[in-house]
């Protein structure tokens, strides 16, 4: 994506901060243009209006995001415990560096106007068929055992993206352990049992 203007940089910064604190029904145009140290008019010269804005900063989030969970899944292999914790792992350190471009694209999605709506549901849908894709696959080699895995992979995205609510920088929990302790919660949540640890023991069952 090329570099946006000083300008347009500032109306995209200021319309998120707004929308995350005041929420996209509460926040004015005027609002946003003074936050970012514009007028009215250089506002409009780059969006229409809020619902441009909105979009501009669901799509530039999303896109991130996915970039993020990709490059993830590049540095492992088939295995499903491993592309799960690469998933989980991505989606963590993403909800905790990016607090306010996540609470927009997890909260405000229901604030687009129908024209908007049907992309915004895709990119939803493609962020959960991943997941669904490696718990489906670690069912299938049954090296996870959840009778339920629709339920699991609803479960594992729900408490990851509830982080970008709750998390603090400055809290006593630093992002590396918090990356460590939800990738043993989605692994828990999976009943993953890795395959050595179903092998019978050799010599094991003979006279």
């Amino acid at each position: 994506m090329p570099a946006r203007p000083a300008g347009q940089k500032a109306i995209i910064e200021a319309a998120r901060k707004e929308f995350s604190e005041q929420g996209y029904g509460a926040t004015s145009i005027r609002d946003i243009a003074q936050r970012a140290g514009v007028s009215l008019s250089a506002l409009y010269y780059y969006y229409k209006g809020k619902q441009e804005l909105l979009v501009a900063i669901l799509d530039e989030g999303l896109d991130a995001y996915f970039d993020a969970c990709d490059a993830a899944l590049v540095d492992v292999g088939d295995d499903p415990a491993e592309r799960l914790e690469a998933l989980v792992s991505a989606t963590v350190r993403f909800r905790t560096n990016h607090p306010v471009q996540s609470t927009i694209v997890l909260s405000e999605g229901r604030s687009l106007e129908p024209e908007h709506i049907e992309r915004y549901r895709k990119n939803e849908e493609r962020a959960s068929q991943q997941y669904r894709e490696v718990i489906e696959g670690g069912v299938a080699e049954g090296i996870f055992l959840t009778p339920y895995p629709d339920d699991a992979r609803r479960a594992v995205i729900a408490m990851c993206n509830a982080i970008a609510q709750w998390y603090r920088a400055d809290g006593p929990v630093d992002v590396d352990e918090l990356v460590e302790r939800y990738v043993s919660l989605a692994l828990v949540i999976v009943e993953y049992r890795p395959r050595a640890a179903r092998r019978p023991a050799r010599g094991s069952g003979g006279a």
